[in-house]
């Protein structure tokens, strides 16, 4: 089986609303066999512009499991909290290549 990896890029404008996503997103996705590999740790632009400040990357282990959580209830719910102003998103779901 082939793992995926989610990959969020955010620029946060409601601190206090996005934590409220992020405080039940995590915990969430770790029901839908995900490993959180990097999560708003430091980073440089190398090429492109600085639109986004917050960069996530969560491995999954299929890309059905990755698409399960995000139209999972609890994602929707934790969603709910940045889509409502706290935060701009792009996210992207890719499968990864086969680690055996």
């Amino acid at each position: 089986m082939k793992p995926a990896y989610w990959i969020a890029r955010s620029q946060v404008i409601n601190p206090d609303e996005y934590f409220e996503y992020v405080k039940r997103a995590g915990p969430a996705s770790r029901e839908f066999g995900a490993e959180i590999l990097s999560r708003g740790g430091r980073f440089e632009i190398l090429e492109g512009t600085l639109q986004f400040q917050r960069f996530v990357l969560v491995k999954y282990p299929s890309f059905d499991a990755a698409m399960d959580f995000y139209h999972s209830q609890a994602y929707r719910e934790a969603a709910a909290f940045r889509l409502g102003g706290a935060g701009i998103n792009e996210l992207v779901i890719v499968e990864g290549e086969d680690s055996g």
